[in-house]
């Protein structure tokens, strides 16, 4: 039996994915398509590579739509808190895209975003969007906040090695390059053809919110509070995600050691796989693929780990319908791709 499915935020680039992605899905099947300055426009007039481009966009009110299984909020952050509330009000189950719920304390939340949540009892209460670690809750729940890309990429290598006890939760640095489809689809001066193209910068050093969402994650699976610094690098690519992380090995840790963690933790994931070498963002594209290679430097001490996401699919529409064929009970992996695509 096809479960409903509404999408809020259709006519972004994670909304045009998840329409892509649940369109070929078994179990899935949309109801309700919403957006905000689109809304009134058909499908094809936003995503013109998508098919039933006939389809009409109706708004972001989460009121107006009609009951459905499950709905997806591919919304900007900030906008996601009050649809979220009325479609739990209705009985909808719902996976936030955004980031309005992924942190765990007001407190934290003041800190990353610089305003008061609206419904600050509701933080700790949405089982955070990674399925790699919190299957179970994930299966067990109405509402699902989504992990961030830049959070997936570095999350997946670093939880079972800070797990195992084989680095120290401190001192760790992120060090990330993402395409430009990770900033939306907005036009924005910065992100122009020609203000990306042949250049690489880095931004928000020191102060961007994925840090906070990393360190409450991460502290989930540490001895003690985990600290580390994340810079993230725009890249003149559309999409993709390399994050290379740095962390300080316990004494008595070895490279062998830290595969045989991520081995143990990942060897029967379907979309995480161990690769030698470095992974390029080029083998993941258009996949929900995670890639990650672990290296350790025995003159540092330092266990250095790469990991390679498709920004757009295991960084976001991907990874909700991951999570959502979880709260919904079917196959983990229906209607997901397993490979990307070259050149």
């Amino acid at each position: 039996m096809s479960r409903s499915i509404a999408i809020f935020g259709s006519s972004g680039y994670a909304g045009g994915e998840l329409i892509r992605l649940v369109d070929g899905h078994p179990d899935l099947e949309i109801a309700y398509l919403g957006a905000h300055s689109s809304a009134g426009r058909n499908l094809g007039a936003v995503h013109p590579h998508l098919r039933g481009g006939e389809r009409l966009l109706e708004s972001n009110d989460a009121s107006a739509a009609p009951a459905v299984d499950l709905a997806f909020l591919a919304l900007p952050h900030g906008s996601s808190a009050e649809p979220a509330m009325t479609l739990l009000e209705r009985g909808v189950a719902v996976v936030d895209i955004g980031s309005d719920f992924r942190l765990d304390t007001a407190e934290r939340y003041l800190s990353a975003y610089g305003v008061e949540h609206p419904y600050p009892e509701q933080l700790g209460h949405w089982v955070y969007g990674l399925p790699e670690m919190n299957r179970d809750a994930i299966s067990g729940t109405d509402r699902v906040a989504m992990a961030g890309c830049y959070p997936t990429s570095a999350i997946l290598p670093l939880a079972p090695v800070l797990g195992a006890g084989l680095v120290e939760p401190t001192g760790i640095i992120v060090d990330s390059m993402s395409g430009v489809s990770g900033a939306g689809r907005g036009v924005h001066p910065n992100l122009h053809f020609g203000a990306v193209e042949e250049s690489v910068k880095a931004y928000t050093v020191l102060a961007h919110r994925h840090q906070p969402e990393m360190e409450r994650a991460l502290d989930q699976v540490a001895d003690a509070p985990t600290q580390l610094i994340f810079t993230p690098h725009l890249v003149p690519m559309q999409r993709g995600i390399l994050s290379t992380v740095y962390a300080r090995g316990v004494p008595g840790t070895t490279l062998e050691g830290v595969v045989a963690a991520l081995e143990a933790a990942y060897g029967q994931e379907p979309f995480v796989s161990l690769v030698e070498g470095s992974p390029e963002t080029k083998w993941v594209t258009g996949s929900n693929r995670a890639l990650i290679s672990a290296h350790f430097d025995g003159r540092t001490g330092t266990v250095v780990l790469i990991s390679a996401i498709d920004n757009l699919i295991k960084g976001a529409a991907g990874q909700a319908v991951q999570v959502a064929n979880l709260m919904l009970g079917v196959d983990e992996t229906a209607g997901l791709p397993m490979e990307g695509w070259m050149p």
